[in-house]
């Protein structure tokens, strides 16, 4: 049994249906998907001070890196995949960004929304292959 259906299975949690759920609820989820997957990177690279370790994958996880590899990736996304992440692009936010352009900001959002619904339809090779040709991209595999 794999983790997702230990989890399920342990938790009390039904299989989701990502189309229920709204872009920005997508998107709340993959911010986390994505941040641990940052981290357990981060640690697999060797032992490290934990501050230096927590440098590294703010860096990887800040919005205009999220935005730079979306924009590296956008030309390989299926028409769904593409479609997932305008949504969560152009999706109202209540929240505003902090320490990234607005455009920036969007862009990361509809990262994480494609993020969060590649989680919940359990695609983790197709997240896995994406998020791992992003970080090629900009130098960081």
């Amino acid at each position: 049994m794999g983790f997702t259906e230990a989890y399920q299975e342990k938790m009390g949690i039904g299989k989701a249906d990502p189309a229920m759920y709204s872009p920005l609820a997508l998107a709340y989820l993959g911010d986390g998907v994505y941040e641990v997957i940052i981290r357990a990177r981060v640690l697999s690279q060797g032992n490290m001070q934990v501050n230096k370790m927590h440098k590294k994958s703010t860096s990887l996880v800040k919005a205009q890196t999220q935005a730079r590899l979306i924009r590296l990736l956008e030309p390989e996304l299926t028409d769904e995949e593409r479609a997932v992440f305008k949504r969560g692009r152009n999706a109202k936010s209540a929240t505003a960004a902090k320490n990234a352009t607005i455009t920036d900001y969007r862009a990361a959002t509809g990262f994480e929304a494609l993020v969060g619904y590649l989680y919940l339809s359990e695609r983790f090779e197709r997240l896995s292959q994406l998020i791992s040709r992003g970080l090629e991209e900009i130098g960081e595999a």
